[in-house]
């Protein structure tokens, strides 16, 4: 298979290399894919306004860089991928919350090197995080043995993946998830993101409401010229809490926060406002 074959040759250069390569392919992709110019141009925009041209650019670029990076993170050994991290930001809200006893729900975003962010928490015990086959079936091999190591327990988007977060918060356990992906029919309601109605996934919301549980947002900063990686760990400004939807759009608005601190490394051409089959078009906010 020449895709899993390019991933492993991929995996062998240095995260330098693999970043500088990453850089070209996201002007690639910018060249030859006008939906993804579209997505890319129209969604920063949403979140900061017109951007500069040195946002743009800077944009444009962190898109490869983020695809081509996914080899390294998923195929080295994991003490390798680890030392790649050269700061933690926020590690004491890790310490406090496993010194107290509680369960941590951790959400993150498609930002900076989001696939780090489980394999870092898993240093301070195990994790379950809640994963979706990748679009090219060929690569989920390398994905599943790259997200399930040490510490890290995977858990299938389906009914029994949410028994397993569950069950996992319950036991003082750590789980992980990025609530922007774009949920299915009958996983979601409609909440604000970045201005415009969104279909927001209900789980991470639902999660939170798990008794002892501490919410925890954290993302990877992706250092530039292959340097490394930040990992950013920080309690979410807002309360948590009341109905459903409250707590959808807090959560919305927590996630608009962390990208907000980089948004050159969001994946803005991610299809984030599509409306699944079945699903009534929103009322705007």
């Amino acid at each position: 298979m020449l895709l899993p074959r390019l991933f492993r040759l991929i995996a062998r250069l240095p995260l330098s290399w693999a970043h500088l390569l990453g850089g070209w392919a996201g002007w690639l992709v910018w060249w030859f894919s006008a939906r993804h110019r579209e997505r890319l141009r129209t969604h920063l925009a949403m979140a900061v306004g017109t951007p500069s041209p040195a946002l743009l650019r800077a944009s444009i670029a962190e898109h490869g860089r983020q695809m081509l990076e996914l080899p390294f993170v998923w195929i080295r050994p994991q003490e390798e991928v680890l030392a790649r991290i050269v700061r933690v930001e926020g590690r004491e809200l890790i310490d406090a919350a496993r010194e107290d006893g509680a369960s941590i729900l951790f959400l993150t975003a498609h930002l900076g090197c989001f696939e780090m962010c489980a394999q870092y928490c898993s240093t301070h015990g195990p994790i379950t995080v809640l994963s979706r086959p990748p679009r090219q079936a060929a690569i989920q091999p390398i994905m599943e043995l790259g997200r399930a190591r040490g510490n890290v327990r995977v858990a299938p988007a389906d009914v029994s993946g949410v028994r397993r977060l569950v069950k996992a918060l319950r036991s003082g356990e750590m789980v992980g998830m990025l609530p922007d992906q774009a949920p299915q029919q009958g996983e979601g309601i409609w909440a604000p993101f970045f201005g415009r109605m969104a279909w927001t996934m209900t789980l991470a919301a639902r999660l939170s409401e798990v008794k002892g549980v501490r919410v925890l947002m954290v993302w990877t900063e992706r250092l530039a010229h292959g340097k490394g990686f930040v990992v950013h760990v920080s309690a979410p400004v807002e309360e948590i809490g009341g109905s459903l939807e409250a707590r959808c759009r807090t959560i919305n608005r927590e996630v608009e926060r962390i990208i907000l601190a980089c948004p050159q490394q969001y994946l803005f051409a991610y299809n984030r406002y599509k409306r699944p089959a079945g699903v009534e078009a929103p009322e705007e906010a």
